[in-house]
């Protein structure tokens, strides 16, 4: 009795110690949550200084780069200024010059005077000797301007020939002008056109350079398409590239003009592809037709000629751009806050703007199909719609090919189950019927599911046995017994089972002919209707895919050469 007291408080003893160190556990724990919620304040609170201890970092340093920027661009204007300083006089006397002979306020002689010393003064400079030649013309003195032109167009024939074409233009020398940018033109690449080269071309089409008579600027173009098309794979790149613009014409077909194909034909997408084909026939054919109806206008485009001749006499010479880049990028910098990357960023920008560059073949498809982007005139479209004639036919012929091999040759049917094939409706009976063999088919299939179990028709049985045995004990009992009863119970319930079993069969199978009846009805309304739709689809397309012809016989009408003749004149329409 001793040793279970003795245990009993040793034990009690125990427990009191584990739930001492228990909980002196809890406190450590609780300490040590404390301390990490304390380390977690102290780390963010370094995070935070660290972040602005960056910032002021970065902030210092995008300003320490402000203020070199602003001293890079003082050293560099000074440098600008001394090795270019002459060129910048010659641009404003140039400028100068133009608008005093155009406002005739100023004498011959002190222009002979100020352009002679801009050529003693500035040795090197392309636009020097084109206002000593300008100067020269002005003055009647065609020994002096000859030899002038001569040393431009050794200097920069490509400028040269730019700035005396849009002078010529400017004082209505058409022949003159023609020739002077034909030369300018053929210093150009043909498969690298810039927008200046792009705005002449537009000048041409537009009837502002003259009539074209010797032909000047329609032998380069010739000369420019015969150079692309010899290149390997070019003539097949360039049809790729037409036959994406034709069908970038296309318009999606309106949902709902076949209602019963699109719900009841796998084939419908195929088809819905096709009639969109079929109807970019006159879509195309209005679309060039409108093309040609259009008036022109060229009051913007003398506007830009007067751009480029502005930007010629203004703009800076190759040997001032690696300054003049640093120029920009300097300020920039300033502008920016001294971010570097956000100059770079700006700087990308703008010379993907301006370094718009295609070949010749490439802006005549721009400039017809998409003039909008291409920032092509109403003129320039014709201009080019002309020139691609045969490219067009070609890929043209080509779209309207591919798209007859993708029609179906025959035109499927599903409703439901029910999956066929027709090529025009013209066997509909044929499909009503193997539609009604199928209907009834699955009918008699569904009803030979609908039948009585072996325990269902047990039921019947053995329930008339039940019923036997009880009347057979009531006899001979001469009364009514437990057994009786039971078995009596029993033969009621089993022929209960049978006849309700029975009457629940016999409605499904009414239900189930009920329903395959409203399906062969309903599905034959739909496969007439699918069917006519296939009627009326193959006759439409047909109309429609005979149109193509409408683009054929508008560009027979259509004759480059005959365009390229008619530049200039009042008549140029073509159809």
């Amino acid at each position: 009795m001793s040793d279970k007291l003795i245990s009993r408080a040793d034990l009690s003893l125990i427990e009191r110690s584990l739930s001492n160190l228990a909980g002196s556990i809890d406190y450590v724990n609780n300490r040590v949550d404390q301390v990490d919620d304390n380390v977690k304040i102290v780390y963010n609170e370094v995070e935070k200084l660290a972040n602005e201890f960056r910032e002021y970092v970065e902030m210092q340093s995008l300003a320490n780069r402000k203020a070199e920027a602003k001293m890079n661009l003082s050293a560099i204007r000074d440098k600008l200024k001394d090795n270019f300083g002459h060129y910048d006089v010659v641009r404003r006397t140039a400028t100068g010059i133009l608008q005093a002979n155009d406002l005739a306020i100023v004498k011959s002689s002190m222009l002979s005077h100020v352009t002679e010393k801009q050529m003693i003064e500035t040795p090197n400079y392309w636009l020097t000797p084109c206002l000593v030649a300008l100067s020269a013309w002005i003055n009647d003195d065609k020994a002096l301007a000859e030899r002038a032109l001569a040393e431009g167009i050794r200097r920069n024939d490509e400028k040269t020939s730019l700035f005396f074409g849009l002078i010529c233009r400017r004082i209505g020398r058409e022949s003159s002008s023609l020739k002077w940018f034909a030369r300018y033109l053929e210093a150009q690449d043909e498969e690298k056109l810039d927008r200046k080269a792009v705005i002449v071309l537009d000048a041409f089409a537009s009837g502002l350079l003259g009539n074209d008579t010797e032909n000047f600027v329609y032998q380069q173009i010739q000369e420019w398409m015969s150079n692309l098309e010899a290149k390997p794979g070019f003539t097949e790149k360039q049809l790729d590239n037409w036959k994406n613009a034709i069908n970038s014409k296309r318009v999606p077909l309106q949902k709902g003009l076949y209602p019963y194909l699109e719900k009841y034909s796998n084939t419908w997408d195929n088809l819905k592809d096709v009639l969109e084909g079929a109807n970019l026939n006159n879509d195309l054919y209005e679309y060039f037709k409108k093309v040609f109806e259009q008036k022109e206008e060229t009051k913007k485009l003398k506007v830009e000629l007067d751009k480029i001749l502005d930007s010629l006499v203004t703009e800076f010479d190759e040997e001032e751009l690696p300054l003049k880049r640093e120029e920009q990028f300097e300020e920039l910098v300033v502008r920016y806050n001294g971010s570097e990357s956000k100059a770079k960023s700006q700087i990308a920008l703008e010379k993907s703007v301006y370094d718009d560059y295609r070949d010749f073949m490439q802006l005549l498809t721009d400039a017809s199909m998409n003039p909008e982007s291409s920032k092509s005139s109403v003129a320039t479209q014709k201009f080019a719609t002309a020139l691609s004639r045969n490219n067009i036919v070609t890929a043209f012929n080509d779209v309207v090919a591919q798209n007859r091999m993708n029609v179906p040759y025959e035109i499927e049917i599903n409703v439901d189950t029910f999956n066929d094939k027709t090529q025009d409706g013209e066997d509909e009976e044929e499909v009503l019927k193997r539609f009604e063999n199928l209907v009834e088919q699955e009918k008699q299939g569904d009803l030979s599911k609908l039948k009585l179990t072996l325990f269902d028709q047990g039921c019947l049985i053995l329930g008339g046995i039940s019923l036997l045995f009880a009347l057979i004990g009531f006899i001979g009992n001469r009364g009514l017994s437990l057994t009786s009863i039971i078995l009596a119970i029993i033969g009621a319930i089993m022929i209960i089972k049978y006849v309700s079993e029975k009457q629940r069969i016999q409605k499904l199978v009414q239900n189930t002919i009920q329903a395959y009846s409203q399906k062969l009805e309903s599905g034959k309304q739909i496969i007439r209707a699918t069917i006519a739709e296939i009627v009326d689809f193959r006759i439409e397309f047909s109309e429609k895919d005979a149109e193509s012809k409408k683009v054929l016989d508008f560009f027979e009408q259509i004759k480059p050469e005959e365009y390229i003749r008619r530049l200039g004149n009042n008549e140029r329409k073509i159809i």
